[in-house]
């Protein structure tokens, strides 16, 4: 068993294979058939050797695969790709393209054994698309992933999703609940956290000083009132705050101007008050680009932004370029990790 070079500087990052009723592991297998995954990382499959197989069948590709019981066990100078098959998922008779709560348990179950290596010699978690439905079914009891990471890893404080697109990233002060709900959300104290998240994370990459766009919550920045005071008496005020501390935000601006500005390269991040107000510029700007990462925690989690993709499961068309930016990602958040 030989230990890993101390020249060689690439990341561990372990991929999680998705859930296999969508393309995750189609995707996943096109990936590793690529010269890219080698290239960024040292990648090592966690899940079943099954849902490879089924993979590579999407893929139409052939991989060398060794299996391997554990981080440790594995020689990385050896040829192949690296899998520690945790026996948990039987593909026989699956219904592709539907969700289902058993598929939804058994992704928790190995996202969940992937946390507790992260601490024991991986890098970075790397994981195809999921389903977030299937999860709750499953028995894991969160609206999302992110709520499931925070859980496991004893997190303490604010983090949030961070989609991140070539052109700027986007933080959120609420995320998966319903509009009703998010509007209720809008305190001050998760504005501040999501400001001060923009700015460290943004700082990481290499954004220094960081710019950062904070949206309204009402049409036209509430109008002065006429549309809802909470640019007024919640959103202003709290990033004047912020302004004074020393952590420079520009708001509220309007949303319907604020991802124009974005993108003719005025903000570095954007904070959006609830989901779809980031997410639609967001996907309509970079689809197949887009990642999403886990901010906030100690533990480094990306994924491609889209989603499970139920209507072309099995037909070999799913695009594995944002699985590839999402490694590509978690390469680059170790990377400023350590510096």
């Amino acid at each position: 068993m030989n230990q890993p070079s101390s020249t060689d500087r690439r990341p561990v990052v372990g991929l999680m294979l998705g859930d296999p009723t969508g393309v995750g592991p189609e995707v996943s297998a096109k990936l590793l058939a690529s010269p890219v995954a080698r290239e960024l990382a040292r990648v090592v499959v966690v899940g079943d050797a099954r849902v490879l197989d089924l993979g590579m069948a999407d893929a139409g590709v052939r991989l060398e695969v060794r299996k391997v019981k554990s981080l440790a066990h594995i020689d990385w100078s050896a040829p192949g790709i690296p899998l520690i098959d945790l026996g948990n998922f039987d593909t026989a008779g699956l219904e592709r393209g539907a969700t289902s709560a058993e598929c939804g348990r058994l992704v928790g179950e190995t996202l969940k054994k992937m946390i507790e290596m992260a601490g024991s010699g991986l890098d970075a978690i790397c994981f195809a698309p999921l389903n977030k439905g299937a999860i709750k079914k499953g028995g894991w009891d969160y609206l999302d992933e992110h709520q499931m990471f925070g859980d496991l890893t004893g997190h303490r404080g604010f983090f949030c999703e961070m989609n991140v697109i070539p052109e700027f990233c986007t933080f959120r002060v609420t995320s998966h609940t319903s509009l009703r709900k998010a509007v209720d959300l809008v305190q001050p104290e998760r504005i501040e956290g999501a400001v001060r998240l923009a700015h460290d994370m943004l700082t990481r990459m290499g954004k220094t000083p960081p710019r950062i766009g904070v949206a309204a919550l009402n049409p036209h920045g509430g109008e002065g009132g006429l549309f809802g005071d909470e640019e007024i008496t919640i959103i202003k005020p709290t990033l004047d705050r912020l302004n004074a501390a020393g952590i420079a935000c520009e708001g509220p601006v309007p949303s319907d101007t604020l991802f124009i500005k974005a993108l003719a390269g005025r903000y570095d991040g954007v904070v959006m008050m609830y989901h779809d107000q980031g997410q639609i510029a967001t996907k309509l700007i970079g689809f197949s680009k887009g990642v999403t990462v886990t901010a906030g925690l100690k533990a480094v989690f990306t994924t491609p932004a889209q989603g499970t993709a139920y209507d072309i499961v099995g037909q070999g068309k799913a695009n594995p370029s944002g699985l590839e930016h999402a490694l590509r990602a978690a390469v680059n958040l170790v990377g400023s990790r350590a510096s």
